[in-house]
């Protein structure tokens, strides 16, 4: 099996962009510094790194005849926004199950941003007070039992769509694009930073980079608050998916990689580090990040150049995941 025997619903408008982040090279001083844009990949209610994950489960969906898809996130879930808008793409129906997931009392968390979206495209969103967590959820289960008994056929996604068999196989397949990429520019980048929670999208990273030839490290930072339960699932995702593709060797444990120190005591609460990464990002090249995810992957990055961890002959790769309609529950945080 490789990756390619796999089908895939293209969502994407293609290869997502990369560009050289010239200012914030010079600012730190030391590695080059690249993105690689998810946040600009598909026309989709500003698309985002689940809707590369999806291109790889909507043909499931579809050919098991499915009428609604089913999902969870917290109130701010980029990952909802972007399955109500494949469900809008395919003409289906869409149940999203928002769970309490950030202790934040911004006005309008429940209204703005990326729920506001859902409504918009016609998601039946049913608010949840529970809290956060990485697991499989009751809430989510018994949102797929109450569609069934109403008589419709639904096709389950857990958050992030990273519990889904092929969950990981969109970044596998993100990996062969960068790849390409790389020959195109003439540019190959040692060094990978990805955000990670609920983790197939750096898993998949993983197990795609693993086949190819020259070694690269692809450093996870977490945002989740619960560091190990985000480092066993990244590494259960990564080795699931390396099987699926026909990696033929098992995975290392020094290839996953999930680095701590930038996600705060809670998931989704954007500290002084998150803040300052969003600010420098915008300020020095107009590239727009969220408190959730990309500013505490952009605050990683920051230090572990600024320190040498990532040393001055490294070309850094950072990957942006989107997740920016988020900002708008967090006005608060940049009023001043």
């Amino acid at each position: 099996m490789s990756i390619d025997d796999f089908e895939r619903y293209p969502l994407t408008f293609g290869p997502s962009p990369v560009h050289r982040l010239d200012r914030l090279t010079a600012h730190l001083g030391g590695a080059d510094i690249w993105a690689k844009r998810e946040d600009c990949n598909s026309g989709l209610a500003y698309g985002g790194n689940k809707t590369r994950k999806l291109e790889y489960i909507v043909p499931d969906a579809l050919a098991q005849g499915a009428d609604t898809l089913v999902s969870i996130g917290g109130y701010q879930s980029n990952h909802t926004r972007q399955v109500a808008a494949v469900a809008a793409k395919l003409g289906l129906k869409c149940r999203l199950v928002q769970e309490k997931w950030v202790d934040w009392d911004d006005p309008g968390n429940e209204t703005v941003g990326n729920i506001l979206l859902s409504r918009i495209m016609g998601a039946d969103v049913r608010l949840d007070p529970a809290g956060f967590d990485i697991g499989i959820r009751r809430s989510w289960e018994d949102a797929l039992a109450e569609v069934e008994a109403a008589g419709g056929k639904p096709y389950a996604i857990p958050a992030g769509a990273s519990e889904h068999k092929y969950g990981g196989l969109g970044f596998a397949n993100w990996a062969y694009e960068v790849q390409r990429q790389e020959e195109d520019l003439g540019v190959f980048f040692d060094t990978i930073i990805v955000c990670t929670v609920t983790g197939s999208t750096h898993a998949g990273m993983i197990a795609g980079f693993a086949g190819q030839d020259r070694p690269r490290r692809v450093i996870g930072i977490d945002a989740s608050a619960t560091l190990d339960k985000t480092r066993a699932q990244v590494a259960r995702i990564a080795r699931h998916t390396a099987d699926l593709i026909g990696l033929g060797r098992e995975l290392r444990d020094d290839e996953i990689v999930v680095l701590e120190g930038w996600a705060g005591e809670e998931y989704g609460i954007p500290v002084q580090s998150t803040i300052e990464a969003i600010r420098l990002s915008g300020e020095l090249e107009g590239m727009i990040i969220d408190p959730v995810y990309e500013g505490k992957s952009m605050a990683g990055l920051i230090d572990l150049v600024s320190d040498g961890t990532i040393g001055p002959d490294s070309t850094v790769l950072y990957a942006h995941l989107g997740g920016q309609p988020a900002l708008n529950a967090y006005a608060g945080v940049f009023a001043s």
